[in-house]
């Protein structure tokens, strides 16, 4: 990409943060909450390395990807600043690359077997990391989205909690696709985050909500979202994504 077509671009997703922070504040307010408080991760999953760079340089400090394989050719062509990017695994685990994905990734959002999380606290140990956020991925929804049953998250971030790098930080969840069942299931997994914040040591985030339900997200008190539609378009779909 040339250096006018990447700022250009960058101007871009600079408008639609602008566009997003503004929809988050209105939402905020609405649910008595403070804007400042619910945090982005920009979902680049689909889109190339550019995208990355202008998310960065519209001061966005979360990026998220889906799958290994893409994230890892993608993030050795980002020119990373020198301030903290973490970046963020949130799409499904495979525990055959659990231990690469520890390695590469700051957080990962969608722990849900105990034998993956094995993977992943020996994948951080090999990779020098002193520790590895993680958060619990709960099912909330009769959709094939993985994830531990609400009423067994507590007990499941306690597990996590005994490995030696591994450090829970939060719950996470991915809506039903039937757009009614939407506020019900949120409640869900806010009442499971704060049950899990009762207990277990660290939890902090609760991260619900992408951009075609940011408002029920919010409303529900989710504190991080994961937005990649409103900030960079649609996505071109691949007959194959690469994992």
């Amino acid at each position: 990409m040339s250096e006018q077509a990447g700022s250009e671009l960058a101007r871009t997703v600079a408008g639609s943060l602008a566009r997003v922070r503004a929809r988050i504040q209105r939402e905020c307010e609405l649910a008595g909450r403070r804007g400042q408080d619910v945090s982005l991760v920009a979902a680049t999953k689909g889109f190339g390395a550019e995208v990355i760079a202008a998310a960065i340089a519209a001061n966005l400090t979360d990026i998220g990807e889906n799958y290994y394989q893409e994230a890892d050719v993608k993030f050795t062509r980002v020119a990373w600043p020198t301030y903290p990017v973490r970046k963020h695994f949130i799409g499904r685990l495979q525990r055959n690359k659990a231990r690469r994905i520890a390695a590469l990734f700051d957080v990962v959002q969608t722990v849900d077997d105990l034998a993956v999380a094995a993977q992943l606290d020996r994948g951080a140990k090999e990779a020098g990391k002193p520790s590895l956020d993680v958060f619990v991925q709960a099912n909330i929804s009769q959709d094939d989205r993985g994830g531990v049953p609400t009423d067994s998250c507590v007990a499941f971030a306690a597990e996590l909690s005994r490995f030696e790098a591994l450090r829970p930080r939060g719950l996470m969840a991915v809506g039903p696709r039937q757009s009614g069942a939407v506020p019900d299931a949120f409640g869900r997994a806010a009442r499971a985050y704060d049950a899990m914040r009762a207990v277990v040591p660290g939890i902090e985030h609760l991260s619900l909500g992408m951009s075609n339900d940011m408002g029920e997200a919010i409303r529900a008190g989710s504190t991080m979202l994961r937005i990649g539609t409103a900030l960079f378009g649609e996505r071109v779909k691949e007959k194959e994504p690469v994992r």
